[in-house]
């Protein structure tokens, strides 16, 4: 216990704010233990890896162990599973609590039969001592008590030796095999069913006359429990899907017939986005000052270039839209959701219902989701705000795919500029990156007023929230991975942060790392191009990190870097230019290191036909589960890269569906090969998103290797590489 007015001791990862090894661990008499971390699995295998870690730490197979689902009736408050950070916080906190936990037992062991704790080994679960088997730790769970603080450890040593992996992952087996585990399939007696009716946009009007009539007709329909609204907040309550789906779309054709909406025109206009960036209020801030050494490095410059780097709005595109179940019950209120932040979430509802967050209680559940801030968090709002018509039912509403795709928050609109320069050797003089993005968070539990869709519709409805970025000590958002890891003479990074919300964005997985990356890292290969270098030799030329260089130099093995204009050369062109590109990071600048080399085949569109990814993530948990993050980050990052940007007029937002937003299909994935460097020497770092800004500007390089045309926006449709073609004819002289 700490004494008073003393300051607490620094505990290793989230054991700093969840500080009791009770809030981690449970010991069952049966000889099983319950794993409790706040961080949630989304399809990530984090609950996997965490019972690895404790099976390791515990001296037990990984059979007996357990974690639990988190919930915020039992739970550690972790926040937001996001930022590549479960292993690394989550991760490290199990660590060290299942070792603290074990020399508590092994120490009770010790003395309950007379002996030296460091004679007794724990195998399997069973203390030893020699060959003689002293008793389980089901035998003496309710003799300690783990219900005290952590005490502080020196730096772990991370040559672990490895654990035994189950051929695969328990939940993976249950996916496969249709288990209905998911919230989507959760159904219960008496539930009534929700269906919600969205406006156009957020500041929309409704005739009231029109919605007297549609409503009428929608509540006369068969097993239609009632139509309700506040605002523009309106659902509809069914006994069953189908007839809530049914109801609420005669709705929504009532009104769009009846011309029930007023829908003013506040989107930008998407034939000139980047402009509305970077003409908009803005507050810029500076991310790397440039020092004194700037005005020498301008001296020194002998030939100045400049490029700018754009990506659209990204939507989240979950494959399955976004659920809640809700129950009220008194003042209590259940909420099942597939939130990335349950705690974060229960503070919001509390703001929004006006109650306390004592009062609500969310549990987590699987669900489709997409790494970022989907619509999760507001399908809980209106499962718990139609509940409260449901006279003590519990509902469960499911969005429709419209709503999914026009309500979910979007990845924002970015623009970079990138300047640098040569000096008369061709080595770099200085580095300039501006980055113009509206804000990448506006998650729930951040901000004075709820960040929940529905509490914005209300006749009395809270602000609409400007979307922020996460301080850099965290990774920042729009400026993530601005700063580039290379030792330059003068570097300047500043971010411009777009201060209006049209269109509401938030986090999506990686954050401003996808396009940051994707902008510096084809520069650099601008920038090696025009200096006559290897684009391989220039970053290593720059890169003093010796476990940045390591995974540069293995991508660059495993791929066959040093034979790329010898292969270009004997590519037949039947069925298309073949390139091949390369590009590096480290996630955050502070998480796991990744390069990835991707080989192209360019015709009448890029086909992507393989990626090599070398990533550096400290000590490997769960060799199966990052190689799977790293691969799916980097599929993610080319559907996105190729494919992905919404379409929208000045009202609303048009694609919401599958043939407006096309998504990288299964006959277009690469073949991916993912390769791990582990010295044993370093803490574990999250995999989750070290791929995908690196796997971005691969393939932009793989496609100028190809061409010889440098396509800078994404995404690289045919009709951008077009318009990149007829660029290059009307500059004179070429820029590079």
């Amino acid at each position: 216990m700490t004494a008073p007015n003393s300051t607490p001791s620094v505990l290793p990862g989230s054991l700093q704010t969840n500080r009791r090894l009770s809030q981690w661990l449970t010991f069952l008499p049966d000889g099983r233990v319950q794993v409790k971390s706040g961080k949630v699995e989304i399809g990530q295998g984090i609950l996997h890896a965490l019972v690895q870690i404790a099976a390791q730490e515990l001296g037990l197979p990984v059979q007996a162990v357990e974690a639990l689902p988190a919930s915020t009736a039992f739970s550690p408050n972790e926040a937001v599973t996001s930022g590549s950070l479960s292993v690394q916080d989550s991760g490290t906190a199990v660590r060290h609590a299942c070792r603290q936990a074990r020399a508590l037992f092994v120490a009770h062991v010790a003395e309950k039969f007379g002996l030296l704790a460091s004679d007794i080994q724990v195998v399997d679960g069973v203390f030893m001592h020699g060959s003689r088997s002293l008793c389980g730790y089901g035998d003496v769970c309710g003799d300690v008590s783990l219900d005290r603080e952590a005490l502080p450890e020196s730096a772990l040593s991370v040559n672990l030796g490895g654990v035994t992996d189950t051929p695969l992952r328990p939940d993976l087996w249950r996916k496969f095999l249709g288990h209905t585990d998911f919230i989507q399939d959760l159904e219960w007696p008496g539930l009534l069913h929700g269906r919600m009716v969205r406006p156009p946009n957020l500041q929309s009007a409704l005739n009231e006359t029109a919605w007297a009539q549609a409503a009428q007709r929608a509540q006369a329909m068969p097993n239609v429990q009632g139509v309700y609204r506040d605002g523009l907040q309106i659902g509809v309550l069914a006994h069953t899907e189908t007839a809530a789906t049914q109801a609420a779309d005669q709705l929504i054709a009532d009104l769009a017939e009846a011309k029930a909406w007023t829908t003013p025109a506040v989107l930008p206009d998407a034939e000139h986005l980047q402009d509305w960036l970077r003409q908009s209020h803005l507050q810029t801030s500076t991310v790397h000052a440039a020092d004194d050494g700037w005005a020498k490095a301008q001296a020194q410059t002998v030939q100045t270039l400049q490029a700018d780097y754009n990506r659209g709005y990204v939507q989240h595109a979950s494959m399955s839209p976004s659920c809640a179940l809700a129950h009220w019950q008194g003042d209590a209120l259940q909420v099942w959701s597939h939130s990335q932040g349950i705690f974060n979430l229960r503070r919001d509802l509390a703001l929004a219902l006006a109650c306390t967050p004592e009062q609500v209680t969310v549990q987590h559940v699987q669900g489709a989701g997409c790494y970022g801030h989907n619509g999760a968090d507001d399908v809980a709002f209106d499962a718990a705000w139609l509940a409260r018509f449901a006279n003590g039912q519990p509902v469960r509403v499911l969005w429709s795919r419209h709503d999914e795709m026009a309500w979910s928050p979007l990845g924002p609109a970015m623009s970079v500029r990138l300047q640098a320069g040569l000096d008369a050797q061709n080595g770099l003089s200085f580095w300039q990156h501006t980055v113009w993005s509206q804000g990448h968070g506006t998650r729930p539990g951040r901000q004075p007023t709820p960040a929940l869709l529905g509490s914005w519709l209300t006749a009395n409805p809270f602000p609409v929230l400007m979307a922020e970025n996460a301080a850099m000590s965290v990774g920042g958002g729009s400026e993530r991975n601005a700063v580039p890891p290379y030792t330059l003479p003068a570097l300047e990074v500043v971010n411009h942060r777009v201060m209006d919300m049209p269109m509401r964005v938030s986090a999506l997985r990686a954050l401003g790392a996808h396009v940051n990356v994707f902008a510096a890292e084809s520069f650099m290969d601008e920038v090696a191009f025009a200096a006559g270098q290897d684009p391989l030799a220039l970053r290593l030329a720059y890169l003093q990190d010796p476990r940045a260089r390591a995974v540069l130099e293995q991508a660059a093995a495993v791929s066959n870097w040093a034979q790329r204009d010898a292969a270009k050369h004997a590519a037949t062109s039947t069925d298309g230019e073949w390139g091949l590109g390369l590009a590096f990071a480290r996630y955050k600048n502070t998480g796991a290191y990744c390069a990835v080399v991707a080989e192209v085949v360019v015709a009448e569109r890029v086909h992507l036909k393989r990626l090599w990814v070398v990533a550096d993530v400290g000590h490997v948990v769960d060799a199966d589960g990052a190689s799977n993050q790293l691969e799916g980050g980097a599929i993610q990052a080319a559907s996105w890269t190729l494919l992905e940007t919404a379409k929208f007029d000045r009202q609303r937002l048009l694609s919401v569906d599958w043939e407006q937003y096309p998504i990288l299909r299964f006959d277009d994935v690469p073949e991916v090969s993912v390769s791990l460097i582990d010295t044993g020497e370093h803490a574990s770092l999250g995999a989750g998103e070290a791929s995908l800004g690196p796997c971005a500007a691969a393939i932009g390089n793989a496609v100028f290797h190809a061409l010889g045309v440098r396509v800078r926006d994404m995404p690289m449709t045919p009709e951008q590489i077009v318009k990149a073609i007829d660029a290059v004819d009307r500059e004179t002289p070429p820029v590079f």
